[in-house]
């Protein structure tokens, strides 16, 4: 059988950490900026991780199981 592709766009989206938690970037940042409060879009700079629930669908696609 053969090995399993990396999805491409997970693959831009999702980075590993150390520990081996997802890293991800938050939604919400590209485009009308000019009505979110400089807080906000300090806060939506910062990464985030991904949710529990979430990480098993995210592994697939990056092909880690």
């Amino acid at each position: 059988m053969p090995k399993m592709k990396t999805n491409a766009g997970a693959k831009k989206r999702f980075s590993l950490t150390g520990s081996g938690k997802i890293k991800r970037k938050h939604a919400f940042k590209s485009h009308i900026l000019t009505k979110k409060s400089t807080k906000r879009k300090r806060n939506l700079t910062k990464s985030g991780l991904v949710d529990k629930a979430d990480e098993n669908n995210i592994k697939l696609l990056l092909a880690m199981k």
